[in-house]
């Protein structure tokens, strides 16, 4: 495989030169132009196609959403998002995902500063992206699959039984279209979402208008409870533990695993190791292998293992890393992943 291709859009010069100089200092990748609109950008696609294009979604003329919505209609190409920390930032790039961006890079990562505690980083997510599967999103309701509930209320009984979920590139969507068909007494769910600080709190509240189930970013000390889903927020740990017969999330600092923070795989862990067979363990799309032996260490403690199919993953890397050494039960597509969940702790679906 050649070269990944590279199309940087950014109103920024500053922000295209620091991420032209990072993406071009790794072999495998070429930025192979600038655009400092969507405009101009149109005008460089159509002399040459890119693999991937960074896109900032704060521009003038017309933003990045916009043309990210019309680039997905007419010509999908992997998109990485590049935002501000700001909340408007951080609500654009949910909504970005949403319209089949793959992921985000932060802009403060660009700074000179941390340059060089960074650069592996964003070039990951690029490659990530280059090998990524974009496809025109129907969405599909699948209301035979989904449950017939009442609407979401306040509950109070702490789960005996724990769902964790571990996923990077491509993620968003996954998580949503599996949590959109969890019951409203569903298990509680504890997940990570490779994904940077203040995004995941962004993504908790948009899932929480949009799923039955309660869904929000995790606070130390939350309790895992039925009807809810704890998301790691970004740049922080997120381990299991118990107390007595409750569950609870401890949330912490400490080294990147695996070149993330949070990772999959301190979750997992801790997940074996407080719940064991009372645990569902769903490995979904992302690249790399991260997970891949938290959910080993999971499946030799008895609980019940899923991973994302290939046919439905943007990514296929870290599902296969776990399928490859023998930490999966079930192999499933996304659409049916909630409904093997449920069904291998015996929950009814109406």
């Amino acid at each position: 495989m050649g070269k990944i291709k590279v199309l940087v859009v950014d109103d920024s010069a500053v922000v295209r030169q620091s991420l032209s100089h990072i993406l071009n200092s790794d072999s495998n990748i070429e930025v192979i132009g600038v655009a400092s609109d969507p405009f101009v950008a149109v005008k460089k696609i159509s002399k040459q196609v890119p693999d991937v294009i960074t896109l900032d979604v704060e521009m003038p003329r017309m933003d990045g959403i916009t043309f990210l919505q019309r680039i997905m209609s007419q010509h999908p190409i992997p998109v990485v998002i590049i935002s501000s920390l700001t909340a408007k930032g951080s609500e654009m790039a949910i909504r970005a995902l949403e319209s089949g961006a793959v992921d985000i890079i932060q802009k403060n990562m660009l700074s000179v500063d941390t340059f060089s505690e960074n650069s592996q980083q964003i070039i990951d997510v690029v490659k990530a992206a280059g090998k990524s599967v974009i496809r025109r999103k129907a969405r599909l309701q699948h209301a035979d699959k989904i449950p017939v509930t009442e609407s979401r209320s306040n509950l109070t009984v702490t789960s005996n039984k724990i769902i964790a979920i571990g996923a990077s590139t491509g993620g968003t969507e996954a998580i949503k279209t599996v949590l959109e068909q969890m019951p409203v007494d569903c298990p509680g769910i504890v997940i990570v979402q490779h994904m940077p600080e203040v995004f995941t709190r962004s993504f908790a509240e948009r899932l929480n208008s949009l799923c039955k189930i309660e869904v929000k970013e995790a606070e130390d000390g939350d309790s895992i409870l039925r009807g809810r889903a704890l998301i790691a927020p970004g740049n922080y740990h997120m381990e299991v533990r118990r107390s007595g017969s409750k569950y609870y999330v401890h949330i912490r600092d400490g080294e990147s695993v695996n070149r993330h923070r949070p990772s999959v795989d301190v979750l997992f862990h801790s997940v074996a190791r407080y719940a064991g067979k009372n645990a569902v363990g769903v490995i979904m799309t992302g690249m790399g292998g991260d997970g891949a032996k938290g959910l080993l260490t999971m499946h030799e403690a008895g609980a019940f293992t899923i991973a994302q199919d290939e046919k439905s993953s943007v990514v296929y890397g870290m599902p296969k890393e776990a399928v490859k050494i023998g930490a999966v039960k079930k192999i499933a597509s996304l659409n049916s992943i909630t409904q093997h969940t449920l069904s291998s702790i015996n929950y009814k679906m109406i």
